[in-house]
This record gives structure tokens, C-alpha cells and sequence, in this order.
């Protein structure tokens, strides 16, 4: 199954943490708005570390989501792997196995993310396993 929609985001700073050399992860808090057939809000927390190479980077974040999927009422929490290798990116977006509650046991499935003119915009494939 497939479904596509748009979502909002609200950027706050965590702050740094120091890893030597001059290098920091910064830490970020997401709080993001769901529309369409997944209308939920979630909170992201995402460490991001950029290297002296211009467009050169990666971070990792853990996302929980709650509210409704396709008239399925739930909460799911996502895994996030992002790379940028000299300004091109690489997203990795994955429902972490067993996280679905209530009626969202059992989702699986990949999360695509797209950004135009500004706007954000998701294309999320997912099923539900057997128990």
C-alpha cells in the first residue's frame, strides 16, 4: 500500500555535543504535522555531524508518529540514516520492526521524503504483518 501527503516541521535547537578536533553533533528536535491519509504529528531527535568537506555529512534520528494511518489509529516509531556525499543525499526512513501500537501492529514499510519549493512532502509504502 501506498500514501502520499504533505507534512510540516518545526526545527529546535538541542544544542552541540563535542566529539574533538573541532568537531560537533548537533542535535536537533523535529515536531512535525502529518496530512492526508497519515494524519499524525510526531517528534524527531536527530544528531547530525558535518564534515570540513562542503556538502559532506550524516545524521541519524528516531521518530515516533501517532495518530491515523488509512483510518487506523496508532502510534509507529521510524529509524532515519541520512547521508549527503559532496551535496547528494541519501535517505534511509524505515518503520522500526514490532513499534506499531493498536490498530498500526504489525506496520512495516519505507518513508520517502521529498522537499519542493519549501513545501515537505512524504510517500510512505507500508503493509502489516501477521502475527
Amino acid at each position: 500500500m501506498q500514501v502520499k501527503g504533505e507534512f510540516e516541521v518545526k526545527r529546535t535547537p538541542q544544542g552541540e555535543l563535542e566529539v574533538g578536533d573541532g568537531q560537533a553533533i548537533g542535535h536537533m528536535r523535529f515536531d512535525k504535522h502529518f496530512h492526508g491519509p497519515l494524519a499524525a504529528t510526531s517528534v524527531v531527535q536527530m544528531l547530525a555531524l558535518m564534515t570540513d568537506t562542503p556538502g559532506s555529512g550524516a545524521y541519524v534520528a528516531l521518530e515516533r508518529i501517532a495518530g491515523t494511518l488509512d483510518g487506523r489509529t496508532g502510534s509507529f516509531c521510524m529509524q532515519h540514516n541520512g547521508v549527503m556525499d559532496r551535496g547528494q543525499p541519501s535517505l534511509d526512513l524505515t518503520v522500526i520492526p514490532d513499534s506499531g501500537s493498536d490498530a498500526l501492529q504489525g506496520l512495516h514499510g519505507r518513508m520517502r521524503i521529498d522537499i519542493i519549493d519549501g513545501k515537505h512532502f512524504y510517500t510512505f509504502d507500508y503493509d502489516f504483518r501477521d502475527a
